[in-house]
């Protein structure tokens, strides 16, 4: 398959290189102009699991877009805040028959891609695998973790099943999920949680697991993303959800990970998603009525935090 990887940080390097190694025809596009380099000198090395390994791929930056590559698949992993930039600026890949399957963190990312692709040909999905961008064309690939998708139009389960096994086949232990908003949502809790506190506190997930605040602050957060997502059709087992939270803790699991929230702010200076996450909860929040004072602080939180480390 032709697969188009449409934002290739940390979590894009990872899919594009089990896909590679799977098999497909895989095309980077990326809008770091030092990753670009260093990937078309060297191939995209990664730490994957303790192997060193070093995979060539075509990368192009949004800037030229080559006309004459249309993908059949294209996975979005941009920022949240870069995606509808980036879907203008991948137009000339999408095709007719072209899906799109947004794996991004946060909610309410189809409403942006409906501008440029009809809903037939949207999927959503939740993914738990982790991956480090350690720098320019060098990532850290480690544990193991799984992808949900669905189609967002109904009658095209067949095609969602299709794609599931496409990413199954390389060894991204996807599945077809029958509720992926709820799964979305779950996972929304885990970033609205882990990311955010991780990076005001400057600690890794197991360091943040080891506080005794911990528990307090996960139970309220969560009790605010549930009471929001109640209002459109989502229920959240809130003691379920902080018990995965905690599970995460471990570090001989993913707990030494440091968030990606983390890696773009405290370690690259970046502009962090934190709108689409805990700033969504508080956007929706008002609109439903529903008080969420934790998801508003650590907003504005991050967004001083980005203010003090001139974040771009």
């Amino acid at each position: 398959m032709k697969i188009v990887i449409a934002g290739a940080g940390a979590m894009g390097s990872r899919f594009a290189i089990m896909l590679k190694r799977g098999g497909n025809d895989v095309t980077l596009i990326d809008g770091w102009p030092a990753h670009i380099e260093a990937i078309r000198e060297h191939g995209l090395r990664a730490n994957l699991n303790g192997e060193e390994i070093a995979v060539p791929f075509s990368i192009y930056s949004q800037n030229e877009i080559p006309t004459t590559v249309q993908a059949d698949l294209i996975l979005v992993f941009t920022k949240a805040m870069q995606l509808d930039q980036m879907m203008q600026t991948i137009k000339p890949m999408i095709g007719e028959q072209t899906k799109v399957l947004c794996l991004l963190n946060g909610i309410g990312h189809e409403d942006t891609i409906e501008k440029y692709v009809s809903t037939d040909k949207i999927f959503l999905g939740n993914t738990i695998w982790t991956a480090d961008l350690i720098g320019p064309g060098n990532v850290r690939l480690f544990g193991d973790g799984s992808v949900e998708l669905q189609n967002i139009e109904p009658g095209k389960e067949e095609d969602a099943r299709q794609l599931a096994a496409v990413l199954a086949d390389a060894g991204l232990n996807a599945s077809y999920s029958e509720n992926i908003r709820y799964s979305i949502y779950r996972k929304a809790c885990v970033n609205g949680t882990l990311n955010g506190l991780c990076s005001i506190l400057n600690v890794n997930i197991a360091q943040f697991g080891q506080t005794s605040t911990a528990r307090a602050m996960v139970q309220t957060i969560v009790e605010e993303f549930a009471a929001v997502a109640t209002h459109e059709s989502v229920e959240l087992d809130v003691s379920e959800v902080v018990h995965h939270i905690e599970e995460t803790y471990d570090p001989e699991g993913i707990g030494m990970h440091y968030p990606s929230m983390y890696q773009d702010l405290i370690n690259n200076h970046r502009k962090t998603e934190i709108d689409y996450i805990n700033g969504a909860i508080s956007r929706k929040g008002r609109k439903y009525q529903v008080p969420t004072p934790y998801c508003d602080f650590l907003t504005q939180m991050i967004h001083a935090k980005e203010d003090i480390l001139a974040a771009e």
